[in-house]
């Protein structure tokens, strides 16, 4: 017996396999490009989610030696989505989390529909890259398209289209849109009207778990499975995330470093923060929330580094790394401030601009690769600061793909000034997927369940006392070059 699980990512799809102990038995990978047409966009094709994740599938299950496939589940990206006409054809590319072009509107809907509106009834400020303020952008500036919309879908919500033919999103994903009522765990009537958005474009609602469908027979044909396998609801991937390291209550938090970081403690009621620094979203798990901090450009940092260094031989990442610590911890006095495509928690600014600040003929390419990787560890830390002040947690887990690299890891850990709990499984958002799979398939009980079978073994990297220091100076002066760079900015806009 062995469960499926696929995660939708904003770099690339991942499938693995799964058995009922949560043990790994094959996984497959491939990436999906992100489509910058202007400055201010990021968009994706939806069609090429779904056939890359019909070859991630492929190549998991022949790694995994083809077993019985008794439960699917999805994860994805949240907050960017896409919009579908009546017979679930894509009106256009899907229109990213890292999509700035509603940015202009964030302070009208403000405005208009009150910051303390969106704080009690979404648990969060309205944010370019929301799906509720960019239907607000195409209300205003391409209508024709959302007057063609017969509903819109959250980016796993596709891939889960095409494995049962229906058309829903789940209430965790929802929570991400802007537009829904996270105590109620209902669309927001006042937000979605208010935002542009009318109520026949609203999909279904489910729980993460609930069963969705059953795998139709022209999905099981294109991914080598039976027909009738059920499909879950799915989630947001920092909800999928939260199942596979065992994250059910204050005990513990995460922090996440992949394309975005993410900073998560989970909470046993809606607690939004009144500042709005960070935000609250509903649980895979009924009856709870989560507080979210973002950062929204921590791995996509070193990976446009990458692309700008042009750097294309194997294992380029791992090559960076290993690069950054021929350079002593402040790199020699460069700091990065990592706002490519604006910023969230905790300036909620979205057309904040990133910097190199302090570089001198002296830097080198290896100064870079640790600058963005200290900046990203900066912006991560002020995330962290802001989900303190709103109740915090007992001890950090750390997970994702950048945080697999010691460099990075031990770079956070001494800016953080606290011990890092590393899940060694970068795998880690497919495999809660699978598990979620598992409870719409009747094979865990609940969330707690398979949230319980499936804690990681962690690896913990202490904080260097003597780091600790230099990086304390570090983070002050970045703290100030940051807020004076961003005060630039909203001159210049003013100008």
């Amino acid at each position: 017996m062995a469960l499926l699980g696929i995660d939708l990512g904003t770099s690339g799809v991942k499938a693995v396999v799964i058995d009922e102990s949560s043990q790994v038995l094959g996984v497959g990978f491939r990436e999906i490009p992100m489509e910058v047409p202007q400055p201010n966009r990021a968009e994706q094709d939806p069609e090429a989610w779904w056939t890359n994740a019909v070859m991630a599938v492929r190549q998991a299950l022949h790694e995994a030696g083809n077993p019985e496939v008794r439960g699917i589940g999805c994860d994805g990206h949240m907050h960017g989505g896409v919009l579908l006409d009546r017979d679930h054809r894509p009106l256009g590319r899907a229109i990213t989390w890292a999509d700035q072009r509603a940015a202009e509107l964030i302070p009208e809907l403000e405005a208009e529909i009150g910051v303390d509106t969106f704080l009690a009834v979404a648990g969060t400020r309205p944010a370019a890259g929301f799906m509720g303020p960019t239907i607000a952008w195409l209300r205003r500036y391409e209508p024709g398209r959302l007057d063609d919309a017969a509903t819109f879908i959250l980016p796993k919500d596709y891939l889960r289209l095409h494995l049962t033919g229906h058309v829903a999103t789940d209430i965790s994903d929802a929570s991400g849109t802007a537009m829904f009522d996270v105590r109620a765990r209902a669309w927001s009537t006042e937000l979605t009207e208010r935002q542009g958005a009318p109520s026949s474009i609203l999909p279904p609602l489910l729980e993460s778990a609930d069963m969705a469908g059953r795998l139709t027979t022209e999905a099981a044909r294109e991914l080598g499975l039976v027909p009738g396998i059920p499909v879950a609801g799915g989630c947001a991937d920092q909800c999928a995330q939260a199942a596979a390291i065992g994250l059910v209550d204050r005990t513990s938090g995460s922090v996440a470093l992949g394309t975005g970081g993410q900073i998560v403690v989970v909470t046993d009621q809606p607690m939004p923060d009144p500042a709005g620094r960070i935000h609250t979203f509903c649980h895979a798990a009924p009856g709870r929330w989560y507080q979210l901090g973002a950062t929204l450009s921590a791995g996509l940092s070193l990976r446009w580094l990458r692309d700008r260094l042009r750097l294309t031989s194997s294992n380029p990442y791992a090559k960076m790394g290993t690069s950054a610590t021929q350079v002593a911890p402040g790199s020699d006095g460069l700091i990065f401030i990592p706002y490519l495509v604006g910023e969230r928690s905790p300036i909620m600014e979205p057309e904040a601009t990133g910097a190199f600040i302090g570089l001198t003929y002296a830097h080198r390419r290896a100064h870079l690769t640790r600058a963005v990787m200290e900046g990203v560890a900066c912006s991560l830390r002020a995330t962290r600061d802001a989900v303190v002040a709103a109740g915090g947690c007992d001890r950090w887990l750390a997970t994702g793909n950048g945080l697999s690299s010691p460099v990075w890891r031990g770079i956070l850990a001494d800016v953080y000034d606290e011990p890092l709990h590393f899940v060694a499984a970068p795998e880690r958002p497919a495999v809660g997927a699978a598990l979620i799979g598992g409870i719409a398939a009747g094979i865990y009980a609940s969330y707690e369940e398979a949230a319980d079978i499936a804690r990681p073994v962690l690896h913990t990297t202490e904080p260097d006392p003597e780091r600790v220091r230099v990086y304390e100076d570090v983070y002050a002066r970045y703290s100030r070059l940051s807020e004076l760079l961003l005060a630039e900015g909203r001159v210049a806009r003013d100008d």
